[in-house]
C-alpha cells in the first residue's frame, strides 16, 4: 500500500564543517518538493556552525531545528538518536552534512515511501577539483560532464527504472549509505534506534538495517533518482571497525531486533 505525502523530516548530521553544511541546507531549499522540516543533528560543532544555522533559519520557509551535543569524540549514533527523537515527521530522509541533494531528492524518495520498508539511496563522490569549484562558486552546477565517470549512472533519473530496480537492486541488507537513506520514525523507535555502543566509524547504519530486517521491515534501493553529491574530504579513521563488525555479526547470528542502548532514553 502506497502512502501519499507523509510529513517528512530531512535529518542532516554535521560536525565542524559549516561550509559544507551550508551547501547541504541550501540544496534542501532548492527541492522540487520541500521537506516539512529540517533537523540538524550536530555532534559538537563550534559556535560558527550555530551561527550559520541561525542565519539559514532566518532565510528559510522550512522550520530548522538544531540539535546539539557536547563534543566528546565521534558519537554519530548518539546525535542521530537525539535528532530522530526531535523529528516531528513520520518519514525521515537522512543525509550527511557534506552532500548536495539533487533537486528531486525529496520527491524521488517519497515515490518509494511505503509502510514496512526503509530505503537506501545513492551517492556521487565528487573529486577534490569539483569540490573546490562548488565552494568557490555558489552557482556552480554539478552535471554529468564534471563528475567521475564511475559515478555518472548514479545521477541519472528514470521513473520506470527507479520502480523496477527498487526491490531488485542491492538486496544485501547492509548494502547502504547513511549519507542517503530513508525510514519511518515508528520503525526506528520499534528497534530502539541506533546502537550507541558503536562509538567510532563504521557499520552503525548496517547494524541498524539488520535489526530493521529482523523486525520485519523490508529494504528498497533508490536508483535512477534521489542521489546526493558527496563533497570530497579525507576518509575517517577506521580504528574501531573490527569491533563494530563483530557487533553487526552478533545481530545477524542472534537475529536481534532491538539494541539495549538506543533512542528510548530521549523519547
Amino acid at each position: 500500500m502506497k502512502i501519499k505525502s507523509p510529513k517528512t523530516t530531512l535529518l542532516i548530521t554535521t560536525y565542524n564543517w559549516p561550509e559544507a553544511l551550508e551547501r547541504t541546507v541550501r540544496s534542501a531549499f532548492d527541492q522540487t518538493v520541500a521537506p516539512d522540516e529540517i533537523v540538524i543533528a550536530d555532534d559538537g560543532s563550534t559556535d560558527e556552525t550555530r551561527q550559520l544555522i541561525e542565519r539559514l533559519g532566518n532565510e528559510s520557509q522550512i522550520p530548522i531545528i538544531h540539535v546539539w551535543q557536547e563534543d566528546k569524540g565521534f558519537l554519530r549514533t548518539t546525535i542521530l538518536n537525539k535528532g530522530i527523537a526531535k523529528a516531528s515527521g513520520e518519514y525521515i530522509l537522512q543525509v550527511d552534512g557534506d552532500v548536495i541533494l539533487s533537486r528531486h531528492f525529496v520527491s524521488d524518495h517519497l515515490e518509494l515511501a511505503e509502510p514496512n520498508y526503509f530505503v537506501c539511496g545513492s551517492r556521487v563522490k565528487l573529486s577534490p577539483e569539483i569540490t573546490q569549484k562548488v565552494f568557490a562558486n555558489p552557482d556552480f552546477h554539478i552535471s554529468l560532464w564534471n563528475m567521475p565517470p564511475s559515478f555518472a549512472l548514479n545521477s541519472l533519473r528514470s521513473r520506470l527504472l527507479r520502480r523496477f530496480m527498487s526491490l531488485r537492486y542491492g538486496k544485501k541488507i547492509d548494502h547502504l549509505r547513511g549519507c542517503n537513506m530513508a525510514y519511518w520514525k515508528a520503525d526506528i523507535i520499534k528497534i530502539n534506534g541506533y546502537n550507541e555502543k558503536l562509538t567510532q566509524w563504521g557499520h552503525e547504519d548496517g547494524e541498524m538495517a539488520y535489526r530493521l530486517h529482523f523486525a520485519g521491515v523490508g529494504k528498497k534501493s533508490l536508483k535512477m533518482g534521489g542521489c546526493v553529491y558527496h563533497l570530497y574530504h579525507k576518509e575517517a579513521s577506521r580504528d574501531n571497525e573490527q569491533a563494530h563488525t563483530a557487533e553487526q555479526n552478533r545481530v545477524i547470528k542472534e537475529r536481534l531486533r532491538r539494541c539495549d542502548d538506543g533512542i528510548d532514553k530521549y523519547l
